[in-house]
């Protein structure tokens, strides 16, 4: 079977998880926690990069530095996982989905401002597949409405809108290094933060509440509970494994993208005769392979795929259930306006194989299976 994905290994993670074992801190902030955060700092210009326990960790950091207030509003795509709308309800937010691009996956940017009342704090652009949502539009009404912006890069680490990371742009900008994910430290993601002044609190958030870190920078001469916080700085084990795909995160990302290429080119003629849509990549965006999906004419066509790819030895899966139709949505938001796209695109779109160090057999056999179907049917 070939599987959908495989969780991304360089041969060095071993080492580097020795190293921090002899250096007898395995815990968080040692010497691989510090040398991600600085490279992220530095590959993509953010002003502050805290790696953290997830992906959703960082997301909870992000929207408790957003000063949120009970009964508050976030406006936010239904199509995203969970875990963009739980930081939020953490903090007592109402949510407000919206619908979403049909070309993109991503929030409809022209669809906020009618979304927007008194109760708006935050806008959560989610970067579906690494793609960027429409960010200049984005920011500027966040702007005309005196607006905070989360960005959920989660998917998109090495993606870049005009030039700029993803995750760099808002207010606050949070990754995931779960296994599904490019780069990866099994369990992990990182809060990028965009000005300075935020930062000294979601260091106290990060270290259980604690003026900690500030005590390790001779600070103060003694840290102790200054605030909330919770344990969302991950251990140094977990940081050197991630550490070995970071320092060949562009063969990571070439990789992947030989791949997402290979796969356009064999499906672009099925895209050009209508059988299935292909993503959009929409001018002054790059993006970094996270997925390759297609979209099928609609659920049962999308269901018969996925059983033949399976009966053939490929493992596809779908994406996710719109948050507005599951129970947690519709107890703790609601969605604004007319749902055009989320539901039905959702239903259509498959996801084929894609991981670092697929080989090329493997990706011609998926094309094959995925021909076989899509040409007689």
């Amino acid at each position: 079977m070939i599987s959908f994905n495989k969780a991304p290994f360089t041969g060095a993670e071993f080492g580097y998880i020795q190293q921090a074992i002899d250096g007898l801190k395995i815990s968080g902030d040692g010497l691989f926690t510090k040398k991600c955060s600085a490279w992220i700092e530095e590959r993509f210009a953010a002003r502050r990069a805290l790696l953290t326990t997830s992906g959703t960790s960082a997301l909870e950091m992000a929207a408790a530095l957003c000063d949120l207030q009970p009964g508050d509003e976030v406006i936010l795509p239904s199509y995203t996982f969970s875990s963009t709308a739980t930081a939020f309800v953490g903090q007592g937010a109402r949510l407000r989905f919206i619908d979403i691009r049909p070309d993109t996956m991503n929030l409809d940017e022209n669809l906020i401002e009618a979304a927007i009342t008194p109760r708006t704090r935050v806008i959560v652009p989610m970067h579906y597949a690494g793609v960027s949502c429409e960010m200049d539009t984005i920011m500027q009404i966040a702007r005309d409405h005196g607006l905070r912006v989360v960005e959920d890069a989660a998917q998109g680490v090495m993606s870049t809108y005009h030039g700029q990371a993803l995750g760099t742009i808002g207010d606050f900008g949070c990754y995931s290094f779960h296994e599904t994910k490019n780069y990866s430290m099994g369990e992990g993601g990182a809060l990028l933060i965009r000005d300075e002044e935020p930062i000294e609190t979601a260091e106290i958030y990060r270290e259980k509440g604690t003026d900690r870190s500030r005590f390790f920078r001779g600070q103060v001469d003694k840290y102790t509970w200054v605030d909330w916080g919770s344990s969302f700085l991950p251990s140094d084990m977990l940081a050197a494994y991630l550490w070995a795909q970071l320092e060949r995160a562009d063969e990571i990302d070439e990789d992947r993208l030989r791949t997402w290429r290979f796969y356009r080119q064999a499906f672009e003629p099925l895209a050009d005769d209508g059988r299935i849509e292909l993503q959009h990549i929409p001018e002054g965006c790059v993006h970094n392979a996270h997925m390759f999906y297609l979209k099928c004419r609609d659920l049962a066509d999308r269901a018969a795929f996925i059983a033949h790819m399976k009966d053939h030895g490929v493992q596809c899966v779908f994406h996710y259930i719109p948050l507005h139709s599951a129970p947690a949505g519709q107890r703790f938001g609601e969605f604004v306006g007319e749902d055009r796209h989320t539901t039905v695109e959702s239903e259509r779109l498959v996801r084929l194989p894609l991981y670092y160090g697929m080989d090329a057999h493997d990706r011609q056999k998926v094309v094959e299976m995925a021909l076989d179907y899509l040409q007689r049917s």
